[in-house]
């Protein structure tokens, strides 16, 4: 081992020891965890290197291990079959290990836990679309155009407030003045803001601004008597705070408007929502064209191919040579790897079997995700969408819902969505009334069109176990639990927004959720740059 060496050299390897630091989840939120796994992506489905998936296995066991086992582990994907298969061996291994070195099983290890309610593994590979989509939230949109790292990012000084660029220096040395930046929930008005659509985020500023502002007028302190006065100097630093963050925010809300009302931005996401609303997308393939011609960064034209490919089961055969050959001339030919990368992680590919039409020999069922069907099973587009004060998930993209969020929602919140697809004719009729909120029906009829294994294991451990963990923690019957989702290959900003969501509205008093809260974890946090940056080929050919 290198760390062995070191020591060694050092003189004091006699003395010290070295063991493993578990680490694992690092938690970027009250409700997202991350394995911080960069690299997640490119070794799942590039590389097909599974470290990623034992690494997820380890951390999920330790869970396990800590709050009692996860009663049903739910899910999709042909990779999160295997780290539920592995979860479930890891399991074994451990019971068998403490039953040896006790003599008998430790009751507590084997016990499903009485807080948890499931474990839902989702596969990225299930659902590419929504990564390649540029996301829409206020945090979405700062992570597109700022890029978020450990909940911190680097702007310009000027944005966050620095000192003013001294007389005398170049336009370009006070440019380069960067700052980092925090970004989390501990700013109240961030927690406001992060999962908001960015349409309205102008709003919601304007709000904060008129609010603070008649807290700490001139007029409204004159007013007040001396314990009112003791109160707001005690509150004092709460406002200052709030008005830096205010000024901040400001500053970050007026660089994105800049940034979307750029031609190419509209652009890009006028073909973006044209391909998820189910439009022809050879309709789009001229604005792709003349994006390439004006030397668009080459990750924003792979999105948008990327997209076309992984919602129409592939690409026109001459459409895609003819892309391939525009992308080689304009970018450089090292970009042949690119391509050939992309197409070998399942993102980039001539079509086969699925038409646009719905017409022709179907996919064979889990090789592909068929968006065709799906668009109307699981309603993933809204044209109704309400972005100010938003019934749906939908929100998030401007209209279209995620797959990967409808999957969850098909699984714990059937009710709400079986209603949301198909309305009842009485509006007074129960929401357990509608047929498709029977057991998982729709679960099960969407699964038949999205790619990948679908499995649903039940743990119940030994009853004593069971027992002991329950007298133990006290028994909440089915209410207030947690629902634990696990994305494999990454989770966007956007998704976690329609995830909090979806868990608010479990919480809401008489809901189906029955109080229940959602944690989110994940390999890593991803964005539709990072997805296809992971193919690119940064070296060029004879350089």
């Amino acid at each position: 081992m290198t760390s062995d060496q070191l020591l060694e050299e050092a003189g004091v390897l006699g003395e010290a020891s070295v063991s493993e630091w578990p680490l694992f989840f690092v938690p970027l939120a009250d409700d997202v965890l991350s394995l911080e796994l960069e690299d997640a992506v490119s070794d799942l489905y590039l590389k097909k290197d599974p470290t990623a998936i034992y690494l997820s296995a380890k951390a999920l066991m330790l869970q396990q291990q800590k709050y009692g086992l996860f009663p049903r582990i739910i899910g999709k994907g042909d990779n999160g079959k295997r780290l539920a298969d592995l979860l479930i061996r890891m399991r074994t291994e451990v019971m068998a290990g403490e039953t040896s070195a006790s003599g008998g099983p430790s009751f507590m290890g084997l016990a499903p836990s009485s807080n948890i309610d499931s474990l839902i593994i989702v596969d990225r590979e299930v659902d590419f679309p929504t990564v390649l989509l540029t996301q829409l939230t206020y945090e979405g949109l700062i992570d597109e155009v700022f890029n978020i790292t450990a909940n911190q990012t680097e702007v310009d000084s000027s944005i966050a407030g620095g000192a003013q660029p001294q007389q005398g220096q170049t336009g370009s040395a006070s440019t380069s003045m960067k700052r980092k930046i925090m970004i989390d929930s501990k700013d109240t008005l961030y927690a406001e803001l992060g999962d908001a659509n960015f349409a309205i985020v102008g709003n919601l500023l304007n709000q904060a601004a008129r609010r603070l502002q008649s807290s700490t007028g001139r007029d409204q302190l004159a007013t007040k008597t001396t314990s009112e006065l003791r109160d707001f100097v005690a509150k004092l630093p709460g406002y200052q705070a709030e008005q830096a963050s205010l000024k901040l925010h400001t500053s970050l809300a007026e660089d994105i408007i800049k940034f979307t009302r750029t031609d190419i931005f509209t652009r890009s996401l006028e073909v973006q929502q044209n391909i998820m609303s189910g439009a022809d997308p050879t309709t789009q393939h001229d604005t792709i064209t003349e994006l390439i011609n004006r030397d668009v960064p080459l990750p924003a034209i792979l999105r948008l191919l990327c997209l076309e490919s992984t919602t129409n089961a592939g690409i026109r055969p001459k459409d895609l040579e003819t892309f391939k050959r525009a992308i080689i001339q304009a970018y450089g030919p090292q970009h042949i790897l690119t391509l050939a990368s992309l197409e070998k992680m399942g993102l980039l590919g001539p079509r086969g079997g699925v038409s646009l039409g719905g017409v022709g020999a179907p996919a064979k069922p889990g090789s592909v995700t068929n968006y065709t069907p799906l668009r109307k099973s699981l309603k993933l587009w809204d044209d109704d969408v309400n972005e100010a004060n938003p019934n749906d998930i939908s929100y998030t993209f401007s209209g279209y819902a995620p797959l990967s969020v409808r999957i969850i929602q098909s699984i714990i919140q059937k009710h709400t969505l079986a209603n949301a697809i198909k309305p009842p004719s009485d509006p007074r009729a129960s929401a357990q009334a509608n047929p498709l909120a029977q057991g998982l029906r729709i679960f099960d009829d969407a699964s038949k069109y999205i790619r990948g294994a679908t499995f649903d294991e039940t743990q119940k451990g030994e009853e004593k176990a069971a027992k002991a963990r329950q007298l133990l923690n006290g028994s909440a019957g089915e209410k207030n639990k947690t629902i634990v989702v696990f994305f494999l290959g990454g989770v966007t900003r956007a998704e976690i927004a329609a995830l909090r969501f979806v868990g608010d509205k479990l919480k809401e008093s008489g809901g189906e959720g029955r109080g229940s809260k959602v944690v989110v974890c994940a390999t890593n946090v991803i964005k539709g740059e990072g997805l296809v940056g992971s193919a690119i080929e940064k070296k060029k050919f004879g350089g």
